[in-house]
């Protein structure tokens, strides 16, 4: 008898530090649910965001590739014209639908408003959330392209609804859990992106979540009951799958886009400070930082008929691994496929070591990559719009992952040996933008 293949969910959430999750040590956020995830299966320590920012993050999640080689390399805007992920680059959701999964997309887009962009355009078959970076979670308007034009911005399957004054992370939830009670008894697999726009701004969380917290200080407050949301979510659908009675042969994963943002858009009074609401435990750096507090974010596995349970792994592992691991797991191949990503069942269930490779990163004039325990960055900076650093900052991350001593000066020729390599692979992303993807360029606002 041909074993059944996967269903699969992907949970990703939005702004969700290394800090913000209490598996990952958070002592105010409570998060038992996804808890629950990560002791059923495995729990990464050294898991990586492709981007310190949102569309680059998810076009490699979906692609398996660099942002740079799926074609988005900064935050897209909301306008109509955006463009973004285009369809000649495969994703996980056409690739899935092509070995027979039904797809689904609940939540977050945010890689392009162009309809030749849109999320059906890319193997979704249902779809529901909104397409541009966020949106207030009970109006679902987009306040942030223009001051004078806010637009409205929920859609299923491609036509604008209306769900006046329903707490956004709740209806994803209700959305996705009515999805599955649908379909799961069908015979085909399915696909699901649960894109969950928490802990992302506007700060908004109703009572129910915020009574849980009282004690915190208001920013920290709103922060852990938008999370406790999320983490009410992930319940509620992994309870949906036990009721269905396929949770076990369900694969899981979780992460976050990138670090948590000290955005003063996150002030709802317009308050031009910095936002502490977010946490990125003992990393340096938040969202747009290329240090370890912008990529490095929680990373879950679980499949409870694949995936042994109590695993911590310190591995390091990018997003780009994504789509090969699921792929792999759902019968499908990599031959022939443009990939920057491993796929790593046979880390997952099996305990095989990798092979050590490098992983990138840039953004902005930002470039970084690591090796096995060692991270360089070159012209870092702490957050959006700070100046750089150290012009070159080396760190043994395993023994210091909050970067705080550079290295350079005692190890110069491994500084030599890992700038040669990053700047080259950079060229290479920059020479493939020009000749490739550079004529949409100036659509991307």
């Amino acid at each position: 008898m041909k074993e059944r293949r996967p269903n699969v969910i992907v949970f990703m959430t939005d702004d969700q530090g290394y800090g913000d999750l209490s598996c990952m040590g958070s002592t105010d956020v409570r998060t038992p649910h996804i808890d629950r995830l990560a002791a059923g299966g495995a729990r990464f320590t050294d898991w990586y965001a492709a981007s310190a920012v949102c569309s680059p993050s998810r076009a490699s999640l979906l692609s398996g590739r660099y942002p740079g080689n799926a074609g988005v390399r900064s935050i897209l805007g909301g306008r109509r014209q955006t463009s973004g992920l285009m369809t000649k680059v495969p994703t996980l959701s056409s690739e899935l639908k092509k070995l027979g999964y039904s797809t689904g997309l609940f939540g977050k887009w945010h890689l392009g408003v162009r309809d030749d962009c849109r999320p059906e355009q890319h193997g979704f078959d249902e779809t529901f959330g909104f397409m541009a970076g966020c949106i207030d979670y009970y109006s679902h308007i987009f306040y942030w392209g223009s001051p004078h034009n806010p637009l409205h911005d929920l859609w299923h399957n491609g036509r604008e609804v209306h769900e006046d004054g329903e707490y956004f992370t709740d209806l994803v939830t209700r959305r996705a859990v009515g999805h599955i009670r649908a379909i799961a008894n069908e015979d085909q697999p399915f696909f699901l992106y649960v894109a969950y726009n928490a802990p992302h701004y506007p700060m908004h969380a109703p009572s129910k979540y915020t009574d849980r917290f009282a004690h915190l200080p208001w920013d920290r407050r709103i922060m852990a009951a938008m999370l406790s949301a999320v983490d009410d979510g992930v319940g509620e659908i992994v309870a949906e799958l036990e009721r269905q009675g396929v949770r076990d042969n369900t694969c899981i994963f979780y992460q976050s886009d990138n670090g948590p943002s000290r955005e003063s858009r996150n002030w709802l009074d317009g308050t031009e400070d910095p936002y502490y609401g977010g946490s990125a435990g003992m990393l340096k750096g938040h969202k747009f930082s290329l240090y370890e507090g912008g990529i490095r974010v929680p990373g879950i596995w679980n499949w409870p008929a694949k995936i042994p349970a109590g695993q911590t792994i310190s591995e390091p592992c990018c997003a780009v691994d994504v789509l090969p691991t699921i792929l792999r797991a759902a019968g499908g191949g990599m031959e022939g496929r443009e990939c920057d990503g491993v796929d790593l069942l046979p880390l997952l269930s099996r305990g095989e070591a990798l092979p050590e490779r490098e992983l990138y990163w840039e953004l902005g004039k930002q470039t970084a990559v690591r090796r096995g325990d060692w991270k360089l960055v070159l012209n870092g900076q702490l957050e959006e719009g700070a100046p750089a650093g150290d012009d070159v900052h080396l760190a043994n991350v395993a023994a210091d992952p909050g970067e705080r001593v550079n290295e350079r000066a005692a190890h110069p020729e491994l500084v030599e040996e890992l700038s040669s390599k990053a700047l080259r692979w950079r060229e290479g992303i920059e020479a493939r933008w020009e000749r490739e993807w550079s004529e949409k360029a100036s659509m991307h606002r």
